[in-house]
């Protein structure tokens, strides 16, 4: 894949409400601003998963299955359907999507799943043949997903929780075309002796690579 420098755009998806306190965030901030200092240029936007994107409710549900069966969109359901395509819009332009997604209660937060459901559009990020299936529409772009967790970390005993947010997203990513997926991660951020130097390592990996995608990605 390549990228001209002047068509460069991130999206960052921030899947927590905690702002400055979010782990996800900051580290997702560490990976668009190494990526950024190899290529100045680039656009960032950031959608704020909790504030930005509306609830996917009847009239956008009906919109929906208009769209499926082949129908126009019902004029009481345009403005509705308007404001699913500008968020689906605004992920379509990124070369490269980076997702700030905590594990809550063993899979994402809500506003996550909405940001999926939102954008996860027939004729948009996917198509569908009765022969072959589903074939994703966003390939072409990269992206980047942050997970954290306060508990949970990879070994544990059940009893510490589970991870169902990594596969679930990784494979939300596949189903729309976007293969080339990275991750950073930070387990746990239960207070610990050793939390600053575990928060440490995982910043520095997230430079890491934000810095391996910018050399990844020269022209397009």
């Amino acid at each position: 894949m390549s990228i001209t420098a002047t068509a460069l755009r991130v999206l960052v998806v921030g899947g927590s409400p905690r702002a400055g306190d979010s782990y996800a965030l900051a580290l997702a901030d560490s990976v668009v601003e190494a990526f950024v200092a190899e290529h100045p240029g680039a656009e960032v936007d950031r959608l704020d998963a909790f504030t930005d994107v509306a609830p996917f409710a009847a009239r956008q549900t009906e919109a929906k299955m208009a769209v499926i069966g082949g129908a126009p969109v019902p004029s009481e359901d345009t403005e509705a359907w308007d404001g699913v395509v500008a968020v689906w819009e605004r992920l379509a332009a990124a070369d490269l999507v980076v997702i700030a997604a905590p594990i809550w209660n063993h899979a994402l937060p809500w506003a996550l799943k909405l940001f999926i459901d939102t954008v996860t559009q027939p004729g948009l990020a996917f198509g569908f043949d009765p022969a072959e299936g589903y074939h994703g529409l966003l390939g072409g772009r990269r992206a980047v997903v942050v997970h954290t967790s306060a508990v949970w970390s990879p070994g544990v005993a059940p009893a510490f929780g589970t991870d169902d947010a990594s596969p679930y997203l990784r494979g939300w990513l596949e189903f729309v075309g976007i293969d080339e997926v990275s991750e950073v991660r930070l387990h746990t951020t239960y207070p610990t002796p050793d939390l600053d130097e575990r928060v440490e390592r995982a910043h520095a990996e997230a430079r890491a690579v934000g810095r391996e995608l910018a050399a990844a990605t020269v022209g397009r």
